[in-house]
């Protein structure tokens, strides 16, 4: 069975959720490389989701005359 994608908002509440785990020294070691495993994926996945988006972000400029173009978004 496939796993279900999880949206870039589940996948922090997630790491949230492995953060709050790994702070508070109730897991075993072993049960604390897993959930630093999957946290680091989650990372992973968070980190690809936010580069497809900025790059389908573009930004709207008018030029001179009055008309507009579609050109990348940068950061200023």
């Amino acid at each position: 069975m496939a796993k279900k994608k999880r949206t870039y908002e589940e996948n922090m509440a997630r790491m949230e959720e492995i953060a709050s785990q790994l702070e508070s020294q109730s897991v075993s070691l072993e049960a604390s490389i897993q959930l630093y495993q999957e946290g680091m994926e989650l990372a992973l996945e968070c980190r690809k989701a936010l580069s497809e988006a900025e790059t389908k972000v573009q930004q709207l400029r008018q030029d001179h005359l009055g008309s507009f173009e579609t050109v990348p978004f940068t950061e200023e």
